[in-house]
């Protein structure tokens, strides 16, 4: 048999100077089995390998293997186990079969399951692969549950390391987050796309690029531009396209930048090229005064920046967030409107347990798109055969329907998944979600409640099969409930067995020298300047004031002198809570014992709805005045937090262009910092 390019990819780690471009990969299954992906996860992590979108090339797993073997032995041979039956030239990938008893009046949609609804009796999925070459890779493959069946994971892969062409069913979830992805996730069933990548990074950097065109599900809601007083409708295919860009420049830290539009179909198709270009550049332009004709006008945009850092040690974690936005803030380019924050950490081994924890606040307007004058319109929605194409959370709400929107409400949601490997063997997962709807701003058309979601689930290995069984409970946003009993049989397995040396003493995990977490405490001395957007409330500023700080953090040493981290901050704002995410802090130590750092980051600012920002910052440290304690300096400013003046009570301005109010925040922090 011919050696698969995954085959080639393994061998590549000793022979990196190779002037020969490897093979494609395949991919492993995304929000199909989680069994393997959690097990795939912890490895990832363990190998030192900041997992920036997914699906997950199986290239990339078995370069991390190595690493992670040094820490967690048992793990790593079972995922190896796994991965064995990619390295033929054919072969079974995946197969899962479940049958479910399911009771309740709820019909929401299951968060990331390819548009599966909480009272679908079975669901169905696998995929095959034929590879004659290194460079050619068939894969044939589906999903299928009550309502709908989807070819995913259908597609023909050609190419390199440095430059797969993906034709096909390809899913596509561009986030560090797992189980809440803004632009793009598995919450819908998948478009076909065409989509070119590399999963070898490039260069020093560690450069990875993806980018990719998709065509959605039909729609005759289609809203032309506005160009008189009543509406014009044409039916067609959307076009969703988009591309990212992340860098990987040292071991356990990544950074990634994104941008996805929707143009076109029917009627409101006709685009060149150099439109979407200008759109993606220009979106101010694209938003405000359009580019000289409706057959260029360009729909709705999102664009987002992600990071990821891995810390090692005896209890090693990753720290990921995710900031973005959708449209322009105020047409202004360079910056993203109605924003969405993310954060999560997640501990792949604490004993015989794992831990997930994930948290999303996000603006209103998120997937709901009517037309301008400049834009063309999508009243069903940014969606993929009635489900949005992001986030689950944008399916909780009332819905598009006939003659209406869907609601614009933002919210927060949160997710705990904590998972268990009994000594009898096997792997128990317990995940529980929280959404709460802002149920009371003017986007709202119903007196949302606070939705829970409860999983519990046990797997166990069973001759090459994984058996288990899971049960589902929840009350919606509506106040709707459901119960799901289901079991389960996949092809495969990546767990221990009780006869598997899965005792803890078998992780073997350490911190790098220079390594450190810390908490800080201190003082602000600080100072706001509001604008409402409203000619009879113009913008003013407040008094510098006082107020306390805190915050946590994480930072690897990467050279002699640098250190790369991430931080959560929280401060009191004239008596309201500013949390804030670092999703970059690099630090310079000199040879004194003095320290210079620069930041980044996004904010949350509890005002009467949240208001989003990013924000920037840096500042001098004393490090050791005291053996294990710093003192600093920082600077911060928080640029232009927005939030809708979406309450009755917020002031309104008659046929309101911006409805946006803007919160500048200077901050002075002066603290001291305890070193872990």
């Amino acid at each position: 048999m011919k050696k698969s390019a995954l085959l080639l990819a393994v061998t590549s780690i000793a022979f990196q100077g190779a002037a020969h471009a490897l093979g494609v990969t395949p991919y492993l299954p995304l929000n199909l089995d989680p069994d393997i992906e959690s097990q795939v996860e912890r490895v990832l992590i363990l190998g030192d390998e900041p997992v920036m979108t997914r699906p997950i090339p199986a290239a990339l797993v078995l370069e991390a293997l190595p690493k992670a073997c040094k820490s967690d032995r048992p793990l790593c041979e079972s995922v190896q186990r796994y991965l064995n039956r990619y390295m033929q030239t054919t072969g079974v990938e995946f197969t899962s079969l479940s049958a479910a008893a399911t009771s309740g009046s709820s019909r929401i949609t299951l968060p990331n399951e390819h548009g599966e609804k909480a009272q679908s009796p079975y669901e169905v999925a696998g995929a095959a692969y034929l590879q004659p070459n290194s460079y050619m890779l068939l894969n044939v493959g589906g999903v299928a549950h009550q309502g709908r069946a989807t070819p995913t994971g259908t597609m023909l892969s050609l190419g390199f390391d440095w430059a797969q062409l993906d034709i096909g069913w390809r899913d596509h979830w561009w986030s560090p987050m797992t189980d809440s992805s803004m632009l793009i996730s598995t919450e819908a069933p998948t478009m076909p796309s065409i989509t070119l990548s590399n999963y070898r990074p490039l260069t020093r950097l560690g450069l990875q690029y993806e980018v990719f065109v998709a065509r959605m599900s039909e729609s005759d809601r289609i809203e032309l531009p506005l160009t008189g007083a009543i509406p014009e409708f044409t039916r067609g295919y959307p076009k969703m396209g988009g591309f990212r860009v992340g860098i990987e420049p040292v071991s356990g830290w990544a950074i990634s930048a994104q941008r996805i539009i929707i143009w076109g179909g029917g009627g409101a198709g006709g685009q060149s090229f150099s439109d979407i270009l200008k759109a993606i550049f220009k979106p101010g332009q694209a938003q405000t005064t359009g580019f000289g004709s409706a057959s260029s006008a360009i729909g709705k945009q999102d664009a987002s920046i992600t990071s990821r850092l891995i810390f090692p040690g005896r209890v090693p974690f990753s720290v990921y967030f995710e900031y973005a936005g959708n449209d322009t803030l105020s047409g202004h380019s360079p910056l993203v409107g109605k924003p969405a924050i993310s954060a999560g950490i997640d501990f792949p081994r604490i004993g015989p347990f794992s831990l997930t924890y994930e948290v999303s606040s996000f603006s209103p307007t998120w997937y709901v798109h009517t037309a301008s004058n400049v834009q063309t319109g999508y009243l069903d929605g940014i969606t993929n055969y009635g489900n949005n194409i992001g986030s689950w959370v944008g399916d909780q709400r009332v819905l598009a329907g006939r003659n209406t929107i869907a609601d614009e409400v933002g919210g927060q949601s949160n997710m705990l998944r904590i998972g268990w490997e009994p000594s009898f063997g096997g792997l128990m997962q317990l995940q529980l979600r929280e959404l709460a709807d802002e149920a009371r701003t003017v986007y709202a058309s119903y007196p949302y409640k606070n939705e829970f979601m409860e999983s519990l689930s046990y797997s166990y290995p069973w001759k090459g099969y994984s058996v288990g069984a899971q049960v589902d409970a929840g009350r919606d946003v509506f106040g709707s409930n459901y119960t799901r009993v289901e079991g389960y049989l996949r092809d495969g397995d990546a767990l221990l067995g009780g006869g598997d040396d899965a005792e803890t003493a078998a992780f073997a995990g350490s911190r790098p020298e220079g390594d450190e977490l810390y908490v800080s405490a201190g003082a602000n001395y600080y100072r706001t300047q509001i604008n409402l957007n409203v000619p009879a409330f113009p913008r003013y500023y407040t008094k510098y004031t006082a107020g306390p700080h805190i915050a946590l953090g994480a930072r690897r040493r990467v050279s002699a002198h640098q250190d790369l981290g991430v931080a959560l901050e929280a401060d009191d704002i004239s008596g309201r809570t500013l949390l804030s995410v670092r999703m970059l802090d690099y630090r310079y130590r000199t040879n004194w014992p003095l320290a210079f750092n620069v930041f980044v980051g996004g904010s949350r600012y509890a005002e009467a709805t949240p208001a989003y920002g990013a924000y920037l910052g840096g500042g001098l440290q004393w490090r050791n005045a005291l053996p294990g304690w710093d003192i600093g300096v920082d600077y911060r400013n928080v640029l232009y937090a927005q939030r809708l003046r979406d309450l009755p009570t917020d002031p309104q301005a008659p046929n309101d262009p911006k409805p946006d109010e803007l919160t500048s925040i200077n901050i002075w922090t002066l603290y001291i910092s305890r070193k872990f």
